[in-house]
């Protein structure tokens, strides 16, 4: 027995969903055929996207998918990474022989 209320359709901006190469897309017919495999999929976490006439509609996925705000992206190696005090000047001299020479 399927399980309709363990997906949710979303509707994405097409920027958004074109990021992640990831998402597999479906046109309408193909979902409407696969309905039952690709709600089975969603609810297992991989989420996929319908689009009509080539341009991506909307994104079925989990209901317990993370929303993007939730992902925590910056500072995830923050502590596990030095950056020198003189970084903005490594390799000055080598820069600087670079356009002197060119000139």
């Amino acid at each position: 027995m399927l399980d309709f209320a363990l997906v949710r359709i979303k509707l994405s901006p097409l920027n958004q969903i074109q990021s992640r190469c990831s998402v597999q897309t479906y046109n309408i017919h193909d979902a409407k055929t696969q309905l039952s495999r690709l709600v089975e999929q969603a609810a297992k976490g991989e989420s996929f996207v319908i689009a009509k006439a080539g341009k991506p509609m909307v994104k079925v996925m989990a209901l317990n998918a993370p929303e993007p705000s939730q992902i925590k992206r910056f500072g995830f190696m923050a502590g596990q990474i030095r950056v020198p005090e003189d970084f903005d000047r490594m390799g000055e001299a080598e820069v600087v022989k670079m356009f002197e020479d060119g000139a």
